[in-house]
């Protein structure tokens, strides 16, 4: 395997006694530039304050209408260098894109270019708000219309609803369209099928929209038991809900297959659409016979996760979907007006049944700049390099480890943009918990872990197609040290991390009994 760089060289931190940096201990705590940080309620206290604030004038009437404070908020008062060097120091201790290499399986956690950045802080984007006249927001409509073209171009697909706010909103969305679909022709399914390698928000939002749920199992290599599915269809399946590429890093070849089959049946085809990064540009799913996918912009189309605020899900939607998604949407006139179309005038553009809506406005401002931004720049041909630079970078690194960590599927072909391995073979008890740690240690967030299900120990793996093929490497080096500790049984990785700002944690104590609240000094 290549090394961190040609030189072979890497940092040598020496490690102490007690596990941590070597050296004498610090009066403070620090370790250099490694520093100790106290709660925000150690470094000020609720008697003091950061600001001026002028004597009140109680001569003034009280207009808060009985909802006046009744006790003090109980806040410590900080100064101005005090709260930006409290969390700059928080964020040092943070791991985030800018830092490094961020391997995450399903969760596409790229580079979002500053350009994107730029653009959403412009004058009209930034500052817009929902309320405004649509005559004074052309420009920010003409965004939401040009991003809602561009993802019907690029899914094949016949509608859009732009209003979700993140993906398992998205898919809450598409399973409203479809009960509204079946309401409509007086069809009251019960039943939603979901794969085994099928992302886990959908039978949660499939049971969350009164549906029952049934798993389709997997067949050898990975992918939907085709002949399994074809025997549970039937006059109470309202929908397939499938992850395609699926959720251990495969195509589904069948689809268009499972997509018939359903259709044939009397029910629809909801395809999650988080891992469209390993195929935008290459396919389109309306081709496939899909009748609905959520896509999350922060995914395949570089936005923050969230973002100071909200993310966004689009919905794309058949022909057969359309005229029952949610209000409003945008539509262009011929004399180039955009409005924003609500409950009148919507039969006008063929949205005759919409089922409601699925928020108060109509979504995030900021998704949608930089979305768009990311796909002007690079174009049709540029966003199939981007999924072919995905899929390029994840069997790089499939490949690489195979012969050192069990790859359950390796033997099915290429993988898309994310390659699966599994906890086989390690010794001491270790477990694909103490690997993740491990590479903490080396720098690195760790993978996706025990996730899918569906390979014991599981380890998904993303790299995305904004890595170089150097940062890549020096994941692998050290991926494949950390992997070869753990079939040889080092004990030493049962307590790791040992380099990070803070020592391995109680995490079980930590999801099952969470202190929220500050308890005061002991």
């Amino acid at each position: 395997m290549n090394a961190p760089n040609k030189s072979g060289w890497k940092p040598t931190t020496p490690a102490g006694t007690d596990g941590k940096f070597g050296g004498p201990a610090t009066t403070t705590g620090n370790a250099a530039l490694m520093l100790e940080e106290a709660l925000i309620f150690e470094i000020g206290t609720t008697e003091t304050t950061g600001v001026d604030l002028p004597q009140i004038d109680t001569s003034l009437a009280n207009r808060l209408g009985g909802m006046e404070r009744s006790e003090p908020i109980g806040l410590p008062g900080l100064s101005e260098p005090q709260t930006v060097r409290h969390y700059t120091r928080l964020s040092r201790q943070n791991y985030g894109i800018d830092l490094g290499f961020f391997p995450l399986g399903s969760c596409t956690m790229k580079h979002n270019p500053r350009l994107n950045e730029k653009v959403a802080r412009m004058p009209g984007f930034a500052d817009v708000h929902p309320l405004q006249p649509t005559d004074t927001v052309q420009g920010a409509l003409g965004v939401m219309n040009e991003l809602a073209h561009w993802l019907m171009t690029l899914t094949g697909m016949h509608g859009v609803a732009m209003s979700p706010k993140a993906g398992a909103h998205g898919e809450l969305c598409g399973i409203l369209c479809i009960r509204a679909a079946l309401e409509a022709r007086g069809d009251a399914r019960e039943v939603v099928l979901v794969p085994e390698s099928a992302h886990g928000t959908n039978p949660a939002t499939a049971a969350f929209a009164g549906y029952k749920v049934e798993d389709i199992p997997a067949n050898s290599d990975g992918r939907v038991d085709l002949e399994a599915l074809k025997r549970r269809l039937g006059p109470d399946v309202a929908a397939v809900m499938i992850t395609n590429p699926n959720t251990c890093g495969l195509f589904e070849p069948d689809l268009r297959e499972i997509s018939d089959a359903v259709h044939a049946a009397g029910g629809f085809v909801y395809c999650d659409g988080a891992n469209f990064n390993a195929i935008v540009g290459r396919v389109r799913p309306g081709d496939l016979g899909v009748d609905a996918m959520h896509i999350n912009l922060h995914k395949t189309f570089s936005t923050p996760h969230g973002g100071g605020g909200p993310g966004s899900g689009p919905v794309v939607l058949s022909e057969a979907l359309s005229p029952f998604g949610p209000l409003p949407f945008t539509a262009r006139t011929d004399d180039g007006y955009i409005h924003l179309v609500e409950e009148e005038g919507a039969e006008e553009y063929g949205h005759t049944r919409a089922f409601g809506r699925m928020t108060a406005f109509h979504g995030q401002m900021g998704m949608y700049t930089r979305a768009l931004t990311y796909m002007l720049s690079h174009g049709a041909d540029g966003l199939k390099q981007v999924s072919e630079d995905a899929v390029l970078n994840a069997n790089y690194i499939l490949r690489s480890m195979e012969d050192v960590l069990y790859a359950p599927y390796a033997h099915s072909g290429p993988c898309m943009h994310e390659a699966l391995f599994g906890d086989k073979d390690f010794g001491g008890g270790l477990s694909t918990l103490d690997l993740a740690k491990g590479l903490i240690d080396e720098g690195f967030h760790p993978m996706t872990v025990y996730f899918p299900l569906v390979t014991h120990g599981a380890m998904l793996v993303e790299p995305t197609e904004t890595e170089s093929k150097a940062a890549i490497d020096q994941f692998i080096t050290a991926f494949r040290s950390v992997v070869d500790r753990a079939k040889s049984g080092d004990e030493s990785l049962k307590t790791a991390p040992h380099y990070a700002p803070r020592a391995r944690l109680d995490e079980t104590a930590a999801a099952r009994k969470p202190v929220l609240g500050f308890l005061g000094p002991e």
